[in-house]
């Protein structure tokens, strides 16, 4: 445990406080921690995703040996600053560490924050360490700026806050065009704005808070596609008694019906496409903040009041229940909005004196103040699973003290985008110290996600976190004083944390490993409470659970935040490019918990590493299964399981959790009422679903059409009664002779072939498939499948039917193509169909199905009309380069395949899931948010 003790260092001409006593964790006295890595140097090369070409190089980076290819990429690219191919551009990981280390250890000297020189050289070695070993790591922004010529931004999570006046709205755009520019995200609660049903000093009626989201939605589009570092997130939050709420609550479902009609209308409504930015509010998280009143009433069927802004009267009552049901309806449709329980968020608030907390950052874990910041930090926890199976605790509470005073450091140093938001910050000192890698903490061990012994070593975890960090804070707090807004909060502070204690208290442990934690816990609240009492506090908020996307890869990491895992199979990427497909590292460690032997191990990774899941693995236990469900596939954890991991953890932290429910596509409406009830009974911050494949992933059927038909049909009466001569159709036989076209593809490594003939008029008249040996099932299937679609062909079915019918199925294999104009598949019956409408399609009638090339695609990037590249010639000139690419020896490199694609093939989920902007694959989910393999980029929080 870190003392205090008397420094010489003052500040700012001061009496001298006491400093920090450091001890060692990692490190040797006399020994730099940079001269027990074993370093690399490689080559980053990254391609761009429609045409092949180069578009990031930098050779002889240099790397711990131990580091993946993917995570050295991901910090070369995104990280390193300078420009490249100059001096002055960073090459080695130790100058990245150097920067951001060496600008915490100054700033901490020179505030007083160390009792020796010896002190701060322990705080600069253990911290170098620490991060070049993977064990922890802070948020994007203090990668980006500190130790650089930019402003010294370290936080990435931001509130801001709206008045009831016009002055105020147009200080909000410009406030979150700042922020968005800077490639970091805001949220804001709207709702002190009047109603669109209250009238206005002048006599009129006010436009309500939604119509001005119209607005801040365009200005986010805009800046997103004016090329910041990541796309605009932000969070927009209207109170459950807003007189606007139902308005507010159907926004976003009934654009995605628009999008619906305009893409069936033949616009291109695909993520990126030009015709989307029509479609309005699609830059923003949406969430109700419900009260427990509102709750109540839903719960006893009762009425609920919706108040009037500036007077607080109720102008409207409405029935709890229905208002209930149109929130979950719409989060069925389109996945917004979300959830956050304003009781709950409010009575765990340290800092009630200065202001209550009305809304969050895009993700939902950063809850406080308005105008306020959060920097961030996770832990990667797998790096504190012994050889032995058991928990690191002592040097989890070392390092945890660590990153906490280095955390508080950055606030001292730090600019921000407003002054505002500065004041608010350096007052309160708001820090988001939180972890990654749970899920495969708990698979190692043997510990199913969704389970008692899961969520027991998930709560003692977070408790020992907070009831350290808040110690830490407590030291800090000593030694260069507390928070400036601690005097005016004293009481509640301390009362929150005993809340917490309380919560410690009534943990209820399982097994060895939780039982060891939480007691280390409950010593650690103990001191925290005793040390408060007598310092306070430095810090206003100490923990939550960010969704760690691109510093996830960065450590390495096989899980985000509180995830679970996604797969048990996943892609890595190798030396020199190219991926290799390996089983999960922690499914080997797993299954020697549990006393396989290596015969036995080996047997049930060979047969995980062929299907993807563990049914009927031989010689698995079917009691063990549950340990290696993931969060879709076969075994998907059910959405209940996910909230109970969150209940097991909220009570352990200042913040909230940024975690989406998965909901498979068959989930109703109730399921979704039942998922938000519970959040609120089991005590959650806020929460967030996603049913799959809610959002427009494919084109609508006739049915509409059919509907509208009857309706005019049965409007003009009863028909009159005609006799009706049926002309049955008839066959148009190919030619002996036709021009033909072979394709050979391969689809998640399946190869196969396709020879597709034409009538020499126009239009296709047969297809041919081959995919195994002759003599096989699945030769067998291909034949009949193909003569019966050549059959119909012949007969007269357009080859749109077949598109509509074919894109999007999904079943394996599936993923990667060799294909340039088609990248992924869902299934091989996708893939053939995509192909023969790229083919034999027009233009306008392919742009309806969303399928385009890769030339369209990129002329649609440049913001030029993609229609006239449908010319044979073009086509021709893709068909001959591709295998011109094949043939090399030694092909470009190219983004080698994340673990998305194995997820796309093994758990068939998220077809929905949006394109990363800057590589082309598709993304995964990370928290509320999402995160690209391939280039580190997130749509949120990092």
């Amino acid at each position: 445990m870190t003392e205090t003790a008397s420094g010489s260092v003052a500040r700012g001409g001061k009496k001298p406080r006491k400093g920090l006593k450091m001890k060692r964790i990692f490190t040797k006295p006399g020994v730099h921690p940079y001269d027990e890595i074993t370093w690399e140097r490689r080559d980053v090369v990254m391609t761009n995703w429609r045409d092949g070409s180069i578009n990031f190089e930098q050779r002889g980076v240099e790397f711990p040996e131990f580091w993946s290819v993917n995570a050295a990429n991901i910090v070369t690219t995104k990280y390193f600053r300078g420009a490249v191919g100059t001096p002055q551009r960073e090459w080695s990981l130790k100058q990245l560490v150097d920067r951001v280390v060496g600008m915490y250890t100054k700033t901490a000297v020179e505030h007083g924050y160390f009792a020796t020189d010896e002190d701060a050289e322990i705080f600069d070695h253990e911290l170098k360490y620490a991060l070049a070993h993977q064990v922890f790591a802070f948020n994007s922004p203090v990668w980006f700026n500190v130790g650089t010529q930019s402003p010294q931004q370290v936080s990435a999570c931001f509130i801001l806050s709206v008045d009831d006046q016009m002055e105020s709205i147009l200080e909000w755009y410009k406030e979150e065009g700042v922020i968005f520019k800077g490639g970091s995200g805001s949220g804001i609660n709207l709702s002190r704005i009047r109603s669109s049903k209250e009238l206005l000093s002048s006599g009129g009626t006010a436009s309500g808070p939604v119509s001005f989201m119209r607005g801040a939605d365009a200005s986010a589009g805009t800046i997103k596609s004016g090329g910041a570092t990541r796309r605009a997130a932000k969070m927009v939050v209207l109170d459950v008694d807003h007189p606007d709420i139902e308005e507010f609550i159907e926004t976003k479902a009934r654009e995605e019906d628009k999008i619906r009609a305009l893409r069936d209308a033949g616009y291109d409504m695909d993520l990126g496409g030009k015709d989307i930015v029509s479609v309005q509010y699609q830059n923003a998280n949406n969430s109700v903040r419900v009260s427990d009143e509102f709750m109540n009433a839903v719960e006893k069927g009762e009425k609920f009041g919706l108040r009037a802004r500036l007077t607080g009267e109720v102008i409207e009552e409405v029935d709890a229940q229905d208002l209930f049901r149109k929130m979950a309806k719409a989060a069925w449709e389109c996945a917004d909005p979300g959830i956050q329980y304003d009781g709950t968020i409010n009575d765990w608030h340290t800092s009630p004196e200065t202001g209550r907390i009305t809304a969050s950052n895009p993700c939902s874990e950063y809850v406080h103040l308005d105008n306020s910041s959060c920097n961030l930090a996770s832990i990667n926890l797998l790096k504190f699973l012994k050889d032995d199976n058991s928990f690191d605790i002592a040097n989890f509470v070392k390092l945890t003290e660590l990153i906490i005073t280095a955390m508080d450091v950055s606030i001292t140093f730090a600019d921000f985008p407003t002054e505002k938001i500065g004041e608010t910050t350096r007052a309160y000192r708001q820090l988001g110290i939180g972890y990654a890698n749970l899920g495969a903490l708990l698979m190692a061990t043997g510990h199913a996600y969704d389970s008692d012994g899961g969520r027991a070593v998930a709560g003692t975890i977070t408790s020992l976190m907070t009831g350290v960090s808040y110690r830490r804070s407590a030291e800090l707090a000593g030694a260069v004083g507390a928070y400036e807004g601690y005097a005016r909060n004293a009481e509640p502070h301390k009362r929150v944390m005993r809340k917490h204690a309380a919560a410690n208290d009534n943990l209820r442990t399982v097994g060895i490993m939780d039982s060891k934690i939480h007691t280390e816990a409950s010593k650690q609240w103990s001191e925290c409470l005793k040390l408060g009492e007598k310092n306070g506090y430095r810090n206003a908020q100490a923990s939550l659970l960010a969704p760690t996307g691109t510093i996830g890869l960065m450590m390495d990491c096989d899980t985000t935040g509180i995830e679970p895992d996604l797969a048990l199979v996943k892609f890595k990427k190798l030396v020199g490019g190219g991926s290799m497909q390996i089983v999960n590292q922690t499914i080997p460690r797993a299954l020697k918990q549990m006393r396989y032997q290596q015969e036995q191990i080996e047997a049930i990774v060979e047969y995980i590493a062929e299907h993807g899941h563990v049914v009927d693995a031989p010689g698995l236990k079917h009691e063990h299964y549950e340990v290696f469900d993931c969060a879709m596939g076969e075994r998907a954890i059910a959405p209940m399981g996910h909230v109970r991991m969150m209940a097991a953890t909220q009570p352990f932290l200042s913040g909230a959790i940024s975690k989406t429910v998965n909901l498979p596509e068959s989930a109703t409406i109730d399921d979704i009422e039942q998922v938000y009830l519970e959040g609120w009974k089991l005590g959650l911050k806020a929460l967030a679903v996603y049913r799959d494949n809610c959002k427009v992933g494919q084109p609508l059927s006739a049915g509409g059409k059919k509907e509208e038909a009857k309706t005019t049909e049965a409007a003009a009466g009863e028909p009159e009664v005609k006799v009706i001569e049926v002309n049955r159709p008839t066959r148009r036989r190919m030619p002996n002779q036709r021009p033909s076209t072979t394709t050979r593809f391969t689809v998640g490594g399946a190869k196969g072939y396709m020879t597709a003939s034409s009538y020499p008029d126009d239009g296709l008249g047969e297809v041919f498939l081959k995919m195994s040996k002759q003599g096989s099932t699945l030769a067998g299937v291909m034949d009949a499948f193909s003569v019966a679609i050549s059959i119909g062909l012949q007969y007269g079915v357009p080859l749109e039917t077949y598109m509509s019918k074919f894109v999007n199925m999904r079943f394996e294999p599936a993923g990667m193509t060799d294909d340039p104009d088609i990248r992924m598949a869902t299934s091989v019956m996708d893939y053939i169909f995509r192909r023969l409408a790229l083919d034999h399609l027009p233009f306008d009638e392919r742009a309806a199905l969303g399928i385009f090339s890769a030339a369209e695609r990129a002329a649609q990037q440049r913001g030029e009309d993609p229609a006239p590249l449908h010319e044979s010639v073009d086509r021709e000139i893709l068909a001959q380069s591709a295998p011109i690419e094949a043939a090399k020896p030694e092909p470009a490199a190219e983004p080698a395949p994340g673990r998305e694609l194995t997820l796309e093939s093994h758990q068939r989920f998220t077809a929905d899931a949006p394109l990363c902007m800057t590589c082309g694959t598709k993304m995964r989910p990370a928290g509320s948010c999402y995160v690209c393999e391939g280039c580190g980029s997130t749509s949120g929080c990092s």
